[in-house]
This record gives structure tokens, sequence and C-alpha cells, in this order.
């Protein structure tokens, strides 16, 4: 069938698995703007930085403190996580009642001056950050050679997103944080702080994309500009999957970074542009999103 259209399996089934791969890092970072926006109502610009941050101080750990890549994996979320409790409540927390702009430009603003600071002290050129030893070399699946960290990429974002929408869609506290969005007074009525919670919630998915950026830190170079132009695609991941949606997020995540994949095999010259050609679509049939639902 492959040879049919012309493309040798092995490419094919190679760039579908790279397109998963890319996909994995889609998810998280969608995931967490998705969770920022649907329970917050803020849109995150900053989330590349902090997806760049999340790089950096995994990188930091080892170099400077010898701490390795599986005590990095949860420390340097809860570390980005923590810098993001300290933006909502000294920043963001004043801007609730105000036009979703001034929340935008606000993290815009961060976004320049957090990768400005990482630029500055440690250039433009990448840093390197080494697999862990458990995780090197690769299995041979007869149409390519796959290397175990980008599995092991695959597998940890999967867990991570099945974990964050039970936590949201299924638990008394992901009912807590829902129905807050919609009616915080009547939900602080029940004696639930919801400052707190709104607070914890902004942490927790600024956390996510530094998870994302442990994860990417052995794959990429470790530098200021990596999460420059990503953020840019996730934006448009979370808008198709319909801004605030959970599930509309993960879904969306993987299967516009296997389409990725598959253009690159049909059409190389368009995979540059093909998540932003579907999301115009979307846009047109349906503005709230695959998976959002309508005002």
């Amino acid at each position: 069938m492959f040879e049919l259209l012309g493309v040798p399996p092995q490419v094919l089934l190679g760039q579908l698995l790279l397109g998963l791969i890319n996909g994995s890092f889609y998810a998280v970072l969608s995931l967490g703007l998705a969770v920022i926006f649907g329970l917050l109502n803020i849109i995150n610009f900053a989330h590349g930085a902090l997806y760049m941050a999340g790089a950096f101080v995994a990188w930091m750990l080892l170099n400077y403190l010898g701490i390795g890549y599986w005590p990095a994996l949860f420390v340097a979320p809860l570390i980005v996580g923590v810098f993001g409790v300290v933006i909502e409540r000294t920043m963001l927390s004043r801007l609730y009642h105000l036009d979703h702009l001034y929340g935008l430009l606000l993290t815009f603003g961060l976004a320049l001056i957090i990768q400005g600071l990482f630029r500055n002290y440690y250039g433009i050129s990448g840093l390197p950050y080494q697999i862990p030893a458990v995780l090197s070399g690769g299995q041979n699946l007869g149409f390519m050679f796959l290397p175990n960290y980008r599995a092991w990429v695959v597998v940890a974002s999967v867990l991570v997103c099945f974990a964050t929408w039970f936590a949201i869609e299924k638990t008394r506290l992901g009912a807590y944080l829902r129905a807050a969005t919609e009616n915080p007074t009547l939900v602080g009525a029940f004696g639930v702080n919801v400052p707190l919670m709104v607070m914890l919630t902004y942490g927790f998915g600024v956390a996510l994309a530094g998870f994302a950026g442990v994860l990417a830190a052995p794959i990429y170079s470790v530098n200021p500009t990596m999460g420059e132009q990503l953020i840019i695609v996730v934006f448009a991941v979370v808008v198709i999957g319909g801004m605030g949606s959970i599930m509309g997020a993960i879904v969306t995540g993987y299967m516009l970074g296997i389409v990725e994949g598959l253009t690159r095999v049909f059409y190389p010259e368009g995979s540059a542009v093909v998540i932003f050609v579907i999301m115009a679509i979307v846009l047109m049939i349906k503005p709230e999103g695959l998976f959002g639902r309508t005002a």
C-alpha cells in the first residue's frame, strides 16, 4: 500500500513516529495553556519562555549542583511552578477583572524579559544536556532505529496528559476548579479558598511547561530561543482544539504532530505551515475549535 503512494514504508512510518514525538511536546505544552485559559481566562504568552526555563533549570541543576535527570524531572517543574505562583500573586491577580488583552500583553512582556535574561547570561549557542544512561541506545523497529529516550518522551507525555485530564474532569478538586471559573463567589461561599485555588492552578499550568522543557533538554540544545517558535505552534494547537478544552489540547496536540510528520513525506515545503492552514480552516468552519463549546 505504501509503495502505491510512491513512498518507501520506512520513510512514511519513520515520519509518523517522529510526528508522534513532536506531538507529545505539543500536547503537554498546549495542555498547560488550556488549563490556564480554561480555568483562569488568562492567555499565557509566557508559556514558551517558561518551557525554556524548565530546560535551563534542569541544565543548571546538573551542572551546578550535580542533580541528574530523574530528580530534575520533578524538581525543575516545581521550581518553574513556584515562579509561576509568584507571577500570579504579584502581577496577574491584578488583571482578572480586566480585558483578556491586558493579561496577554503582560505575559508577552514577561516572556521577553525572561528570554532576554537567559540570553544575556548564556548567549544563544545551545548547551548540551546528556541523556540519562538508562535511556541511552535504542530499538531497531525494522523501518527505523528508535532511540529509547524519544520513546520515553511519548510515554511520559501520555501519562502526564491522562493524569491531568483525570484530575480536572473526574475528581472533586477538578469540579471545584471548573465551578470557580463560572461563579467564584458561590464556590467561595462553600468555604473553598478560591484565590489559593487559582494561584495553584496557574502554578500547575506553568509547571507543565517546565516539565516539557526538561523532556526536551536532552533532544534539543538548551538555549534561550527554544520556546520562541514552538509557542506559536502550540497556540495554534490550542485554538484548533478549542480554547480552554483539556481534551482538545491533548488530542489535537498528538494529531497535529502526526499530520505535520505526514506532510514532511508528501509535501515537505508545506510542513512548516500546515498547522496554521488547518487552524484557518477550523476557525472558518467551527470558530470555537474542534472540542470547544459554543459561547
